[in-house]
């Protein structure tokens, strides 16, 4: 499977931290070039001969342009996001329309913008957009988060519906906590984390290599027939 990546080229958003800085690493490392988008120019990753940073603000609508300008590669990974922990009583303007902007929408758009180049420079590739358990099992303060996540995984099926007849195949990862800098910050009081871990077979939650091996299957041509699926990382989570 690796050396599928060797000279390939893939765009990877929220490459600067946790989830995209690991799956970004990883195909530099398997001799990919990797277009690393983020929205904070400071936060990005320097440039190399396999990785070119873009300074991209996913949750605005104008972030096409600069992707489309990119021209065409062989996969993409939706992976930037944002989280407001609110209750829904207690729900902001802010927190609803920022998350939806940046976790639903900014799919929509990066994701025009690589599909059309793929489908101009006639490349059957892949995209991977990265969910969550919570898109199918809510849980509390997260109403604006799980609505966003439940979005991603109907627009997943939409695309994989109408971009597979070009050879572009779609399809979700779709973990549980992840043990990024701010996943372990966030689920550091055993209150609120052993709930959940209670319920996670494997005793743990995810970290994210775990999330990027699942990645790198599906930008292969390990999975060239998988198409419009949701694979959970959750150790079972889902399964009690």
């Amino acid at each position: 499977m690796e050396a599928y990546f060797k000279g390939k080229k893939f765009i990877v958003t929220g490459a600067n931290a946790g989830i995209g800085e690991t799956i970004t690493n990883r195909l530099v490392g398997l001799g990919a070039h990797v277009f690393a988008v983020g929205r904070d120019p400071a936060k990005l990753p320097p440039a190399s001969p396999n990785l070119t940073p873009v300074c991209a603000d996913v949750g605005k609508w104008e972030a096409y342009e600069t992707i489309k300008a990119l021209g065409p590669v062989d996969g993409l990974v939706n992976n930037a996001g944002v989280a407001y922990i609110e209750s829904f009583l207690d729900m902001t303007q802010e927190g609803w329309d920022n998350t939806l902007n940046i976790n639903s929408r900014g799919i929509v758009r990066i994701s025009q913008a690589v599909a059309k180049n793929m489908i101009d420079a006639k490349i059957k590739g892949s995209i991977v957009n990265v969910s969550s358990t919570i898109s199918e099992r809510a849980i509390p303060d997260h109403t604006s988060y799980c609505a966003s996540k439940g979005a991603v995984n109907q627009v997943t099926r939409v695309m994989s519906i109408e971009l597979g007849p070009y050879g572009i195949r779609t399809n979700n990862v779709n973990p549980t906590v992840v043990m990024t800098k701010m996943g372990a910050k966030a689920w550091s009081d055993p209150e609120k984390s052993d709930p959940i871990l209670k319920r996670i077979p494997l005793g743990r939650f995810a970290e994210t290599d775990d999330v990027a091996n699942v990645t790198l299957f599906l930008l292969s041509d390990y999975a060239t027939y998988v198409n419009g699926v949701s694979i959970p990382v959750d150790g079972g989570f889902l399964t009690g």
